[in-house]
C-alpha cells in the first residue's frame, strides 16, 4: 500500500515549497510546465487527496485573529493587546490571546494549533528563545502557505510578512542624548542579550548619542540582562563602576536600577539620572517617578490589526509586505533634570 501523502510531503521530497506545489495542483499558470507535470505525476502516483476538511476550514473565515505574546507581564504588551482588540472590534473581528512565556517550543505548537482553521489571520511578537535560536521554520512554513501574519516589536528580516515596530534606534539615542544634557558622561545601558533585536536596536541608538559627544563606549558599563536569573543582582554590577547616568532598555530595568542608586545613597536626580523605556504604571508611580521612551503600544496594536485586516480581506491582490514604523517620544518625569 502507498504511503498517504500530504502536500507537505510533495514539497519535501520534490525539494520545493508547498506554496508551488498547491498552485500547481491546482494547474495555475504561476508554475512552468515541467515543474507542474513532476508535481502531478508525483501526486498521482500516490494517489494524493486534498484534506477536504482542512481546505474547508482554511476557507471558512472565523471573524477571529489570533495574537501571540512573549510574556504576561509587560506593560506594554497589555496596551499593545489594547489597541488589537479595539481595532479588531471595529472591524467586527475578535481575538484569541496566548502566551509563548519566551519559548521556542511553545510558540511552534501555538502557531500549529492556531493556523489550522482556528483563526484568520496571526499577530505575533517572537519569543526570546526563538530569537537565539534563529529558527524561523515555522514562521517561513506559515507565510508559504498564504496565512496572513503580522510582526511586531521583535521582528526578522528572515520572515517575510507585514511588520509593525518602533523606532529603536531612535529612541534609544533620544534617552542617552538626553542624559547627556543633564550633563552624565557615564551612562551605563542596562538592555537585553543582543539576540533580541530591539534591545540591539537601542544599544546602537546608546552609542551613536555618545560617538556624536565624543564618548567612547564602555564595555564595563553595558549589562545584558539573563531574566532567567536575578535582574537585580545582575544590574548592581554596574554600580560598582562610576556612573552618573542610567538608560534601561524597559521598565522593570530601570525600575531595579532606581531601587539601587537609592540603597547606594545616590541623590536622583542630583547625582543620578534615570531613563526607563515603556510608559507603564511602575515608572509613573516610582518614587521618584521615571523619565520614560513612550513607546505608543495602543497605535501599534491598531496599526498591526489594520493591516493584518486589509490582508485577509483582500487575499486576491498582489502581495508586497509592508513595514512601518512608528515614532517614540521622551516622557519627561522626576528622575532625570530637565534638558539645559
Amino acid at each position: 500500500m502507498k504511503q498517504k501523502i500530504t502536500i507537505k510531503t510533495i514539497a519535501k521530497e520534490l525539494g520545493v515549497s508547498t506554496s508551488t506545489v498547491s498552485k500547481a495542483l491546482k494547474d495555475s499558470h504561476e508554475i512552468s510546465t515541467g515543474t507542474k507535470e513532476k508535481i502531478q505525476a508525483y501526486a498521482n502516483y500516490y494517489n494524493y487527496k486534498p484534506n477536504n476538511l482542512a481546505l474547508q476550514l482554511r476557507n471558512q473565515k472565523t471573524k477571529v485573529i489570533g495574537v501571540i505574546l512573549p510574556k504576561i507581564v509587560h506593560h506594554f504588551f497589555s496596551t499593545v493587546i489594547s489597541g488589537i482588540e479595539e481595532g479588531a472590534n471595529k472591524k467586527g473581528y475578535n481575538i484569541m490571546v496566548c502566551f509563548s512565556n519566551e519559548s521556542y517550543k511553545k510558540e511552534v505548537e501555538t502557531l500549529k494549533v492556531l493556523s489550522n482553521g482556528s483563526v484568520d489571520g496571526l499577530i505575533v511578537s517572537i519569543a526570546n528563545e526563538t530569537l537565539k535560536n534563529k529558527d524561523f521554520k515555522h514562521f517561513v512554513d506559515l507565510v508559504t502557505e498564504e496565512i496572513p501574519l503580522v510582526l511586531f516589536d521583535r521582528v526578522v528580516d528572515e520572515i517575510l510578512c507585514d511588520k509593525v515596530v518602533v523606532d529603536d534606534v531612535g529612541a534609544g539615542y533620544k534617552a542617552t542624548r538626553h542624559l547627556l544634557k543633564n550633563g552624565r558622561k557615564k551612562i551605563a545601558l542596562i538592555t537585553t542579550p543582543n539576540h533580541v533585536n530591539v534591545g540591539a536596536l537601542r544599544r546602537q541608538g546608546y552609542e551613536k548619542a555618545l560617538i556624536e559627544s565624543y564618548i567612547k563606549t564602555d564595555k564595563n558599563l553595558i549589562v545584558e540582562i539573563d531574566e532567567n536569573q536575578d535582574i537585580k543582582k545582575q544590574i548592581e554590577k554596574v554600580f560598582e563602576e562610576d556612573i552618573d547616568g542610567v538608560f534601561a532598555v524597559n521598565e522593570i530595568y530601570a525600575a531595579n536600577s532606581m531601587r539601587i542608586a537609592k540603597e547606594k545613597g545616590f541623590s536622583i536626580p542630583e547625582e543620578m539620572s534615570i531613563i526607563g523605556f515603556t510608559d507603564g504604571l511602575i515608572s509613573e508611580y516610582s518614587s521618584p517617578s521615571i523619565t520614560t521612551i513612550a513607546q505608543h503600544g495602543f497605535t501599534m496594536g491598531q496599526q498591526a490589526v489594520a493591516v493584518l485586516i486589509e490582508r485577509i480581506e483582500n487575499e486576491s491582490e498582489v502581495y508586497s509586505p509592508k513595514k512601518i514604523v512608528i515614532s517614540s517620544d521622551l516622557k519627561l518625569r522626576e528622575s532625570t533634570k530637565p534638558s539645559s
